[in-house]
């Protein structure tokens, strides 16, 4: 048997409960993983929440968590790449757990450099910076926004995209200003009049907007941008089929999780962990994860 967190019904945090289910096992292509962290994402909550149950809904028993990292304990039929002892990364269906299955083609090792909280941490927010950069086909010498800046997926995004000489300004409450300076991105504060802030710190103007936190942050993108397939959001679906912009997910494969690996092993890409939770505090979790702005990411260590 095997530790994980289910749900039998939407709801606030307190759905979450840890149940003892068979222990997975791995299918052809798969490996299974025992797991040493597990990401927390925003998409979890709003799963968990009911909020998106209306293009997302959930069979109860529901579980959760979509990334994780930790070392390889068994082998199913065709795979050649991985064996057991390797420790992983990589997309993981429901990951808050002891031990989950995954596809191997979509892992990669995990280098010495990445604690197992940052392995953790890195594959989902990784992934979908990499795939809405690309989405908005944001390139070198371009400004680009991001709302939501220092959130999981808002500081993987600014890093990739000054890595490739793009010049970011990215929303953030105050208190991450100095932070987000130090990546190499041009803070501005949230709230009304943000679109006269924007225009300040980019007189030439805005080529594309990616924005992590819907709401009016969403319109002030289009209104600085101007052009409708160059802003997206990967979290406010409804509003940008009201304002006719991009909604933008993410794209998974072992390559894009190897280059972004390769980019953290030499130090080109941080990956930044708010806080640990052990698997039995899962509640407390989500709670930290849906009451304030975080800086990165909330992770799950069994």
């Amino acid at each position: 048997m095997t530790r994980a967190v289910v749900y039998n019904e939407y709801g606030g945090p307190e759905v979450l409960q840890l149940a003892d289910l068979p222990e997975p096992e791995p299918g052809p292509g798969q490996v299974r993983i025992r797991v040493r962290a597990a990401g927390v994402q925003p998409a979890d909550t709003k799963l968990r929440s009911g909020a998106w149950r209306n293009w997302a809904p959930v069979t109860f028993p529901g579980r959760l968590g979509n990334e994780a990292a930790g070392v390889v304990d068994a082998v199913g039929p065709d795979v050649t790449d991985l064996a057991v002892g390797d420790e992983v990364l990589g997309p993981a269906n429901g990951a808050y757990a002891e031990a989950v299955v995954a596809s191997a083609k979509l892992l990669a090792l995990k280098p010495p450099a990445l604690t197992w909280s940052e392995a953790g941490a890195l594959s989902a927010s990784g992934q979908t910076a990499s795939s809405v950069l690309e989405d908005l086909a944001v390139g070198p010498g371009e400004t680009l926004l991001i709302n939501a800046a220092a959130g999981g997926v808002g500081l993987m995004a600014v890093q990739i995209a000054v890595a490739r000489g793009v010049r970011v300004i990215g929303t953030a409450r105050e208190a991450n200003h100095d932070f987000l300076r130090e990546i190499g991105a041009i803070p501005v504060a949230y709230g009304p009049g943000l679109a006269d802030r924007v225009r300040a710190a980019a007189p030439e103007g805005v080529d594309a907007a990616l924005d992590a936190a819907g709401g009016d942050a969403l319109e002030t993108s289009l209104e600085v941008v101007g052009k409708p397939d160059r802003v997206g959001t990967i979290v406010d679906q409804a509003a940008a089929a009201r304002l006719g912009v991009r909604s933008l997910g993410t794209r998974r494969s072992g390559s894009r999780l190897a280059e972004l690996v390769a980019l953290a092993a030499a130090g080109e890409l941080r990956v930044f962990v708010w806080k640990e939770f052990p698997l039995d505090q899962v509640v407390e979790a989500h709670r930290e994860s849906e009451g304030r702005h975080l800086r990165g990411k909330i992770v799950l260590v069994p």
